[in-house]
């Protein structure tokens, strides 16, 4: 059996959520990257109220 037919039967139940339900975790990956965009701009900054701000200030 080839590693893309492993991947298919180790995850074919959240393969067929998709198409049944059509959500996916877009919203999450989403969230992920903002948040790392963040961290970029804010690298060198050691101050975590800080950061904190800005981040209630970015979902706000």
């Amino acid at each position: 059996m080839t590693t893309f037919n492993k991947i298919i039967m180790n995850h074919y139940k959240n393969i067929l959520n998709i198409f049944i339900t059509r959500s996916t975790n877009i919203t999450a990956e989403s969230l992920n990257t903002k948040i790392k965009n963040l961290r970029m701009q804010v690298r060198g900054v050691k101050n975590k109220e800080f950061f904190q701000l800005m981040l209630a200030k970015l979902f706000t």
